[in-house]
C-alpha cells in the first residue's frame, strides 16, 4: 500500500460518443506501463461498454477494484453521489497513484469538476484535500467536426437522450469550452487543409486550452497526466464567447486565414419577440456558437438567454436583470463592477442585449442587419408589448432549430 499522503491527481476525459475517449484511456493505460492508476468509466446505458473494453484491453479488473463501473447516468447530475462514494473508498485503502475518469458522451464537465474541487453536499466522501484534480481533457471527433462543416448539419453524431433535456451539441461544447487539454482525435480520416480549419474554430471557441492532435487516442501521456494544468476560475472564464464579451474582439492570423470570424452584437433596445425567434430558428450554418443575454419585449421581468451550439438553437429566461433586484444589492453589482453603471438605464437599467457569435465562413453583415432589423422600431417602443405573442417558455430555454439526422 502506498505510503504517499499527497493528494492523488486525477485527469477527466470528456467528449461525445464515438469521439475516442475509451480509446484514449486504453493507450494510456497500456503506454504508461509505471502508472499505477484507478480507473472510473462512466456510462449512459445499462450495460457499460466501454469498462468491458478498458478491462480487455488493460491489466485492470473490476474484480481486484482497479476499475469502476457506474453505468445507466451521468457523474454529471444523477451518479455525483456515487461517483464519490466509489472514490471515498478506493482513497481509504491507497493502493494507487493517479485517477482517471472517463465521462459519459453527454456529461458536462462542469458538475464534475466541481464535485472533485469542492465536493458535493449529498454524499458523505469530502474529495478535497485527498484528491486533487490536475487535468481536464476533452475528445473532440475531427471526422463529424469536418463533415458537419461540410454539409452544415450536426457536428457530432450523438442522437438525444430522451430523458435529458440537453441535445448533443450542447453538451460537446461544453466540453470545448471547459477543459485544458482538447484532443483532436482521428486526424488520419480528414485532410491537412481541413484539420487547419478545425483547429482554428476550435481555438476560437476555447483560447486557452492545449490542442493536441491525435490518431486512434495516441497521446503521449505526459500531456494529460500530472500536468498541473487545472484551475477552476480560469477554465470557468476560458469560452471564446466570455473572452469576447469580457475583453473585446479578439482574432489571431490562423482564425482569419480560414474565415473564422466573431463579434458582439449590442443594443439597448429589446427584440419584437416574434422576429427575434424566427431569426434564431435561421441563423446561417456557418454561426458554429452564439450565446448571451438578450431583452424580448413583454418579459422586462427576466433576462431572456440565447444557446447555439452547432445546429442545435435554444432561447428562453436565462437569469434576472439587475435592475429587477433590490436596490441594496444593485448597488453590490456596482461596486463589483462598476462598468454596470456607466451603462446603466435611468428608466431601463441594465436591460439590453449582448449576444456573441462565432463561426466560419458565414456573412456578418446580413447577421447584424438581420438584427437590427428584429430591435423594436421607434414607434414600436410606445406600445403594448403586453399584446405581443411570446413563443418563449414561461420558465425554462427551449428549442428553436434542430438538425435533422
Amino acid at each position: 500500500m502506498s505510503v504517499n499522503n499527497d493528494p492523488i491527481p486525477v485527469t477527466i476525459l470528456s467528449g461525445s460518443l464515438g469521439a475516442g475517449k475509451t480509446t484514449t484511456l486504453n493507450h494510456l493505460l497500456g503506454s504508461e506501463r509505471d502508472l499505477n492508476a484507478a480507473v472510473l468509466v462512466n456510462d449512459m446505458g445499462e450495460v457499460n461498454i466501454d469498462a468491458e473494453f478498458v478491462e480487455r484491453e488493460s491489466a485492470l479488473t473490476q474484480n481486484d477494484e482497479e476499475i469502476i463501473e457506474l453505468s445507466n447516468g451521468c457523474i454529471c447530475c444523477r451518479l455525483r453521489g456515487d461517483m464519490l462514494d466509489e472514490v471515498g473508498r478506493l482513497a481509504a485503502e491507497r493502493d494507487f497513484d493517479y485517477l482517471l475518469v472517463e465521462s459519459s458522451g453527454i456529461s458536462e464537465p462542469i458538475p464534475v469538476a466541481q464535485t472533485f474541487a469542492r465536493g458535493f453536499e449529498d454524499a458523505e466522501f469530502d474529495p478535497t484535500g485527498v484528491y486533487e484534480l490536475d487535468t481536464m481533457v476533452s475528445v473532440v471527433d475531427a471526422h463529424s467536426f469536418w463533415q458537419g462543416f461540410d454539409s452544415g448539419q450536426a457536428l457530432t453524431d450523438d442522437t438525444v437522450d430522451p430523458e435529458d433535456n440537453r441535445v448533443p451539441e450542447e453538451a460537446l461544447m461544453d466540453q470545448i469550452e471547459f477543459c485544458d487539454v482538447l484532443l483532436l482525435n482521428k486526424c488520419d480520416l480528414v485532410p491537412e487543409d481541413e484539420l487547419e480549419k478545425i483547429e482554428a474554430v476550435l481555438k476560437t471557441l476555447q483560447p486557452w486550452a492545449k490542442l493536441i492532435r491525435t490518431e486512434h487516442g495516441a497521446v503521449a501521456p505526459e500531456e494529460i497526466l500530472n500536468t498541473g494544468r487545472f484551475d477552476f476560475n480560469r477554465a470557468s472564464q476560458s469560452a471564446g464567447w466570455k473572452r469576447e464579451l469580457q475583453e473585446g474582439h479578439h482574432h489571431d492570423a490562423a482564425a482569419e486565414e480560414h474565415g473564422v470570424t466573431s463579434f458582439v452584437f449590442d443594443a439597448d433596445r429589446p427584440f419584437h419577440p416574434d422576429r427575434v425567434a424566427e431569426l434564431f430558428a435561421d441563423l446561417p450554418d456557418g454561426v458554429v456558437r452564439a450565446k448571451g443575454f438578450f431583452w424580448s419585449a413583454g418579459r422586462e421581468d427576466i433576462a431572456m438567454g440565447l444557446d447555439k451550439a452547432g445546429q442545435s438553437v435554444r432561447a428562453g429566461p436565462k437569469g434576472t436583470w439587475i435592475a429587477t433586484l433590490p436596490k441594496a444589492q444593485q448597488q453590490r453589482y456596482f461596486a463589483a463592477r462598476p462598468g454596470i453603471k456607466a451603462d446603466w438605464d435611468d428608466k431601463w437599467g441594465d436591460r439590453g442585449v449582448q449576444l456573441v457569435f462565432i463561426g466560419r465562413e458565414f456573412d456578418q453583415e446580413p447577421l447584424v442587419e438581420r438584427l437590427n432589423d428584429c430591435l423594436l422600431t421607434d414607434a414600436e417602443m410606445d406600445e403594448d408589448w403586453g399584446t405581443y405573442p411570446d413563443p418563449f417558455g414561461s420558465d425554462e430555454q427551449r428549442e428553436l432549430a434542430l438538425a435533422d439526422d
